[in-house]
């Protein structure tokens, strides 16, 4: 026969229930404050819900975001609404990708009709979880890389005769300004955020709130740390850091030893977002491209951030070396693109030269910023140099 349970049994069984949970509560904030406002997460580039779901089994326990970085999720509103869902039940703020909000190209386009609603609903619906959008995709980087073959863009040739740094400079930043999607969102005070390897200055002028500087392929790290903090810090925004290929066949990520070592040096120097670029899907592997390795050291850089044995923001910027203003050079190589449209000019070697010679003395505390009015760097910086002046002025 049942026997009813007594009311001080009860309230001893609701206690044995809550406790946990309130203790779960606890250390989730705790974990925050001990992040200092930092996120950390991986993208999730896959092309099912089924699949996000099992990243976020994977990471949730030493995470606290989720990139949904999806081609086929970003036209496919349910899924991506399952997977917003799911991902902030398991306490991850999330960020979600759109390649385009221009009612021109989506009113037509069933698979993206949605986008502009979703977008106007998003903060009342998801609240604080949602982060931002990561709107388009390497905005700089298009201009040194793509914009520079004039047979994919005849239109940006046409007239180029008369053209000159600082008129390209804002027509890239006026095209961003304008677009219709970045106007929607800054109406409906949603972040916009985006990843790049290039230009970083121009695409916060552009109105992006947050840039992630993109870890890949050979690139010098504490160069494009001094470029993104720079921008970041004189124009008042966030910056983060995309952890990204290093080879671009399989394996595509570097070693999870190396994976670590960026990510600390990322938070260390400041970033507020730390993520790795799970891309592509991988046959043999239902997590993407991530192994073992890896998350093993997103695990490990979790645990040493939350109990302090790194610290953010413990590299802090000291130096600043000034460039001309507009001088759109991609600052990859010696021979990189200006603008994508010209070559080095005599202004190049200087720079490089000046640099790298920074970069050697100073390492990660060295940014570098732009000389734009707009923007003062005194005050900011114990140290100055300006691009042809190898003598510092006092910050």
């Amino acid at each position: 026969m049942k026997r009813l349970i007594a009311p001080l049994a009860i309230l001893v069984l609701v206690g044995v229930i809550l406790v946990p949970s309130l203790a779960i509560l606890s250390h989730t904030e705790e974990v925050k404050g001990n992040l200092d406002d930092c996120y950390v997460g991986v993208a999730f580039c896959g092309n099912t819900t089924a699949e996000a779901k099992l990243l976020v089994d994977r990471v949730k326990d030493y995470t606290n975001l989720l990139i949904i970085q999806s081609g086929p999720v970003s036209v496919n509103e349910t899924s991506l609404n399952e997977i917003c869902e799911y991902a902030i039940a398991s306490n991850l703020d999330i960020i979600v990708f759109f390649g385009d909000l221009d009612p021109a190209i989506i009113a037509n386009n069933t698979a993206k009709a949605w986008r502009s609603a979703w977008v106007n609903s998003a903060k009342p619906r998801w609240g604080d979880n949602l982060l931002g959008i990561y709107y388009y995709d390497e905005p700089g980087g298009m201009w040194i890389d793509t914009f520079s073959n004039e047979t994919i863009s005849p239109r940006l040739w046409k007239n180029l005769s008369n053209a000159t740094y600082s008129s390209i400079a804002e027509k890239a930043v006026r095209q961003l300004r304008n677009d219709y999607g970045i106007v929607q969102m800054k109406n409906s005070s949603i972040p916009i955020i985006v990843s790049d390897y290039a230009l970083y200055w121009f695409d916060y002028l552009g109105g992006y709130d947050t840039v992630l500087t993109e870890i890949a392929w050979n690139h010098s790290l504490a160069q494009d740390i001094a470029l993104v903090r720079g921008a970041a810090t004189l124009q008042n925004k966030d910056w983060g850091a995309m952890i990204s290929w290093k080879y671009d066949q399989a394996p595509y990520l570097d070693s999870g030893e190396a994976l670590y070592e960026q990510m600390t040096i990322a938070y260390q120097t400041g970033a507020k977002y730390v993520a790795i670029f799970n891309y592509p899907q991988m046959p043999d592997n239902p997590y993407g491209v991530m192994k073992d390795e890896h998350f093993e050291a997103l695990e490990k850089f979790w645990n040493d951030a939350v109990n302090q044995r790194i610290i953010h923001g413990s590299i802090k910027a000291e130096a600043a070396l000034v460039l001309p203003k507009d001088y759109g050079w991609g600052m990859r190589h010696q021979n990189d693109r200006i603008w994508g449209f010209w070559g080095p000019d005599e202004k190049s070697p200087v720079i490089w030269d000046q640099k790298n010679r920074l970069l050697s003395q100073y390492g990660y505390t060295l940014d570098i910023v732009y000389d734009d009015p707009a923007f003062p760097f005194t005050g900011k910086y114990n140290q100055i140099y300006f691009w042809n002046s190898s003598e510092p002025i006092t910050g």
